[in-house]
């Protein structure tokens, strides 16, 4: 049975406790164009050193030294701290036409534009470099192979996942995103093995553990279901760990066995919100009641509600054990 759309993103949100990334509505302002064009008045007094006494001694000395690239490096980097990423990515250009056979201007150039949403053109200009200049480290093969599992060239992005890693094998990290493209791609077996290597290599590494128990959920034995549970056990805690695996058996339409790991999951912990709205979506996919008082989920909720409002207003909580975020990169 297919899942319906609205049905499928309640899951990706409700699956996990935490979320490694989010996404954001777009705000539409009838004051917009008034924002631009203040907003670059400001950047181009920036770029002209106008109130920024960091900005105007950098530009002098580069000035006076235009061959001098820590200079031009200092004060792309300043503005990028500061937020001006697109003044950033205007001083990594000009230094990349002046050093075109560096890789660091080039890796810093690539990360800065990812933090534009540049994706695709960062990707083509790694491409390019790295076609005229063979990597001598891991860092470029790596950022390319993230920059082309972003843009869905999933076979692409396998081949620069396995160079980075050909490059740096001791590096726990490369291995996992190797395995999280190799997830990706439906290569389950070739991601297991990725994905133990790079626990063998970081037993800690919560990320690879998180991705290689989707991966074990993923082949759908009862062995590998059991191995999964205890890879999630292992970075969060038993009723994350059920309530993951559920998660993963809605995906593929086996609601009767996601149904008894929602129960684990509550046995775990009996107001898991998380697990209570994934049993409540079960509820509305196979038309059968949700077997969780009202009141009980009520209270769940308002729990729930009480946490975000003190995260709105800054109360600080007692740590906690995070939750898992499934199938992430490092």
């Amino acid at each position: 049975m297919m899942i319906p759309s609205g049905a499928v993103a309640a899951l990706a949100l409700l699956a996990t406790s935490c979320a490694h990334r989010t996404q954001t509505g777009i705000l539409v302002s009838h004051h917009k164009p008034v924002q631009t064009t203040m907003q670059r008045q400001v950047q181009n007094a920036v770029d002209a050193g106008d109130g920024d006494a960091v900005a105007r001694d950098l530009r002098q000395r580069m000035t006076a030294d235009p061959g001098n690239l820590a200079y031009r490096l200092e004060l792309a980097g300043h503005y990028r701290q500061q937020g001006y990423t697109e003044l950033a990515i205007e001083h990594y250009r000009l230094a990349a036409d002046r050093f075109p056979q560096n890789s660091k201007v080039v890796l810093l150039l690539v990360q800065t534009m990812h933090e534009q949403h540049m994706t695709a053109e960062a990707a083509a200009l790694l491409d390019r470099f790295l076609s005229k200049h063979p990597a001598q480290t891991s860092d470029l093969p790596a950022w390319l192979g993230i920059l082309r599992d972003e843009t869905g060239d999933y076979a692409r992005g396998e081949s620069a996942h396995r160079a980075a890693v050909a490059l740096s094998p001791s590096n726990a990290k490369l291995h996992n995103n190797l395995g999280y493209n190799l997830l990706i791609q439906g290569k389950r077996p070739e991601a297991v093995e990725a994905l133990r290597r790079a626990l063998a290599l970081d037993p800690h590494m919560e990320t690879a553990s998180n991705n290689l128990g989707r991966a074990l959920m993923s082949e759908a034995g009862p062995q590998q279901r059991r191995e999964a549970i205890a890879q999630w056990k292992s970075a969060a805690n038993a009723a994350t760990a059920h309530n993951n695996a559920a998660a993963i058996l809605i995906e593929q339409g086996d609601y009767a066995e996601a149904r008894r790991e929602l129960e684990a999951a509550l046995r775990e912990h009996r107001n898991f919100f998380p697990a209570l709205k994934n049993l409540e979506l079960v509820s509305q996919l196979d038309a059968k009641p949700a077997a969780v008082p009202t009141r009980e989920k009520k209270a769940a909720m308002r729990r729930s509600a009480v946490k975000v409002w003190n995260a709105v207003a800054g109360i600080e909580e007692k740590p906690r054990k995070p939750g898992v975020t499934l199938a992430t990169r490092e």
